[in-house]
This record gives structure tokens, sequence and C-alpha cells, in this order.
């Protein structure tokens, strides 16, 4: 009987340095900075906002490096899910690929809701036929159908080719950016330094901006679970990644100092969607704040289609260790896509607006608690396998060495800490519920997975892992396995 090496699917390298840029940038951005901008200079003046920015923008290099080092290290599907499983071992692994779904799946969810919001500022449309009422908030079948069109088009978009969702992505990402600039151009143009107020509330409402500032910066961690599907070279991936938190680091300061420039604080706080409006102001025309939500919606897709790319290729990459179901490592033959995992991730993107704006809240909030406990893995991985495997080629050495980890593990930890009981952005009992949920569905599937496939020899685990370059061990054969 002769030997066969052991199927293991791999994704077509599709992805240019436009596009990775595009998905980093585009994901990050998103939508936040339309509605909360406004807030934050309310919270912490306009300097106050800006400081917590550069503090945070700081602090998220710290965790960038880490990821920076081990992207091109090991450019395989599921990132944060290979790392932790290199450096920290199996369950470590499976903890944060199931707390990283979490983060991205949550995130994704929240974008219809978004999407209905921006368009009914645009083009109002008639609340009819009422569903119920959750969390305060009255859930209508026309406003939940706008949710259901959004996923379904990115759904279909994701299925295509990842080289289609590229496509997409550098588009929208370029329609939001222009949108931003003009409103920086027309703010510096035609807005009133007397508008700049207050300069600085304190630090108290600096500290309640840096809360914010984590959320604002997911999104970069979306370039490890495509690494598998960039054809660049490996040294390249870390460039664009740090380059990317910086970016966006000087986009959301400079959204900050053009939103208090644009209109005076009293019109700010009572505005809607604060950007938006404040841009029609000091433009004096209704036109502009048109053109700003359309860009905004930009936003929403960018953010939505990068989170749909990051949360199928983690699903993808478990499936092919076998921690989850081996169909979610399926990939289409003519489209090379994870269709399963795309197809599961579109179906709670369709599903979940019926819950409304005000419980995806609760999302939102959970998905950048599972960002952080990512973060804080991928932290203590880098630590461990600089240790471990001192020799292993990088292609991109983060500066500092261990201090560059360890700082990584205390600036995590500090996010971790916002979002616990005793932090003062705690998460609420709705939103540690989900949480909860989550984990237990983490653990069903950690048991029925086990008891269907076993437990998998360390060379074959290993192989399905990282693959023929990457495996620590002989290539195992399907008569050895």
């Amino acid at each position: 009987m002769g030997e066969k090496v052991i199927e293991r699917q791999e994704l077509k390298r599709a992805l240019g340095l436009k596009d990775v840029v595009a998905l980093a940038f585009g994901t990050m951005i998103g939508w936040g900075w339309i509605m909360l901008a406004g807030k934050w200079v309310e919270l912490a003046g306009v300097w106050g906002a800006v400081v917590a920015f550069v503090i945070g923008g700081i602090m998220c290099v710290f965790v960038g490096m880490c990821y920076a080092e081990l992207t091109p290290m090991l450019p395989l599907a599921g990132g944060e899910l290979v790392f932790s499983y290199r450096g920290l071992g199996y369950n470590a692994s499976y903890v944060t690929g199931w707390f990283i779904c979490l983060a991205y799946l949550g995130v994704a969810c929240w974008e219809g809701p978004a999407l209905a919001a921006a368009i009914s500022y645009l083009i109002p449309f008639p609340l009819v036929g009422y569903i119920w009422t959750v969390a305060g908030f009255e859930v209508y079948a026309s406003w939940v159908m706008v949710g259901v069109v959004g996923g379904a088009i990115l759904t279909y978009v994701n299925y295509r080719g990842v080289k289609t969702s590229a496509v997409f992505q550098a588009t929208a990402t370029i329609a939001m950016a222009l949108g931003g600039i003009c409103f920086l151009f027309g703010s510096v143009a035609t807005g009133s330094t007397e508008n700049m107020f207050p300069t600085f509330t304190g630090t108290t409402g600096l500290v309640a901006v840096l809360l914010m500032v984590p959320a604002m910066f997911v999104g970069f961690d979306v370039i490890p679970q495509a690494a598998e599907e960039m054809n660049i070279p490996l040294n390249k991936i870390a460039k664009v990644l740090i380059f990317s938190i910086c970016l966006a680091a000087v986009w959301y300061m400079l959204m900050i100092i053009s939103i208090s420039l644009a209109a005076p604080m009293e019109f700010r706080h009572e505005a809607g969607i604060p950007v938006a409006e404040s841009f029609a102001y000091t433009m004096g025309n209704p036109f502009f704040g048109k053109f700003m939500i359309v860009a905004a919606m930009c936003g929403i897709l960018t953010s939505w289609n990068g989170f749909i790319i990051g949360t199928t290729r983690v699903l993808f990459a478990m499936g092919r260790a076998r921690m989850i179901p081996v169909i979610f490592a399926k990939v289409h033959p003519k489209y090379g896509t994870p269709t399963a995992a795309i197809l599961l991730v579109g179906l709670f993107t369709v599903t979940t607006p019926i819950l409304g704006r005000a419980a995806l809240v609760w999302f939102v909030d959970a998905a950048a608690f599972g960002t952080v406990v990512a973060y804080f893995m991928v932290s203590f991985s880098y630590i461990a396998l600089r240790k471990k495997e001192p020799k292993l080629s990088r292609p991109y050495q983060a500066p500092g060495g261990y201090i560059m980890g360890i700082l990584a593990v205390l600036v995590s930890g500090f996010f971790l800490y916002l979002y616990l009981p005793i932090g003062p952005g705690a998460l609420t009992k709705e939103e540690w519920l989900l949480c909860g949920v989550w984990l237990v569905l983490g653990v069903i599937f950690y048991i029925v997975v086990k008891a269907k496939y076993g437990r998998l020899p360390a060379n074959e685990l290993d192989y399905l892992m990282f693959g023929e370059k990457y495996t620590r061990y002989d290539v195992p054969t399907e008569r050895e396995s």
C-alpha cells in the first residue's frame, strides 16, 4: 500500500499590496468616527481627545509589533489561532480562535443596523411591519430588510472569491477616504477656531475617550487572517500592519480637529449624526451632510466586509485543524473561498438585525472584549516563541525583543481590565451573558469534535495547522493517520 500525504485545504494567493492596505484601513475606520467624533470632543475637549488617540495609538502599536513579527513568520489563515498554537499549545489556541471569532462576528452583525441608520438619514423610509421591542428599540420589518439585503450582498461578494471582495473593499475605502478628506478641507476653509471648545475637560474626560480607543483600532488584526492569501513579500506584511495602525490614528485625530472647527459645541451636541450634520452646517448646504452619509455608508461596508473576511478565515483555520467540524475547511473548487464558513457568517449577518440596534450594542461590546482576549494571548505567544523557537525564520523582527512583548502584555492586560467588573468600562450583565453563551458554545464544539476526531497525532495536527513549509515534524501520510 503506497503512502500519500493527508489532504490539507489551502487558500489562493490573490491579494496585492494595495488590497492589504485597503483591507486593514477600511476595516479599522468603518462608521464609528462619523457618529463619535463629536462625542470625543465633548467628553475630553479637542486636545484631550487628540491626546487620548495618541496614547491609544501608541499602546496599539506595542501589540501591533507582536503581530508584525508573527504574521510574516507564520503567514497562514487563522492568524491568532496559529500563533497561539505554536507558542502556547492546543487549548490556548482554541480559546484564542474562539474569542477572535466572537470579536469579528459581533462587529459584523452590528453593521446591518448601522447601514439602516445611514440610509434612513439619507433617504427616510417608512417604518412598517412592527415586529417587537428589544432593549427599548422598536424593530420594524422595513428597517430589518436593509440589514438583510446588505448582509446578503456582502455574503455573495465574499463567496465569489477574495479578489472580488478585495476590489469591493478598495473601492469603498477610497470613497470613504475622499469623504473624510473633503470634510477636513471644508472644515479648515469654512470653519472657525472659535468652535474649538472645550479644549480640555480634564483627566476624567480623557480616560472616558481612551476607553473607546481600543474598539476604534480593531481591524488591523484582520491582516494575519488573510496572510495566506497575500501575494506580497513577507517583510512588507509587517510594514503594512504597522502603517495601517498609524494611518488610522492620524485619521481619527484629523477628524476630531475637523469636527471641532466645523460647528459650535451646542450644535454638535444636538446632532444625530455629528460629522454629517456639522459638514452641512459649515458648508451652509444640506447636500454636504448627505454627501458625508454616502461616505459613511462606504465605511460601514468596508468594516463589514473586512470582518466577514476575518471571521471566515478563523473558522476555516479551525476547521482545517479539526478544532471545529471539518466542513468549515472546505474550499470552493472555482472561487477558492471557504464556502461553509462564509455561508454561516452570512446567516448571522442577515438574521441578527431582527434583534434591533439597541440589543446589537451588546454584540459590539462583547466583540471588544473578545478582541482584547486575543491581543493578550498573541502577546504571550510572541514571548513564548521568542524563547522556544529563537531560530525560526523571522522576515521582520520587532524592535526591543522581549521588552516589546512585555509591553504588549501589559497593554493588552490594561485593555482587559477596562472591560472587567472592576474596570471603568465594565461590560453589562447582558454583554457578560452573551460572552458566557459564546463560551458554552465553544465548550460544546470542543467536546463534540474531540469525540468525533479523537486526539490527532502531533505531526498530523501540526501539519494541518501549519502546512508542509512550517510544520515542526515529518509530513504525515494517510497510512500514518
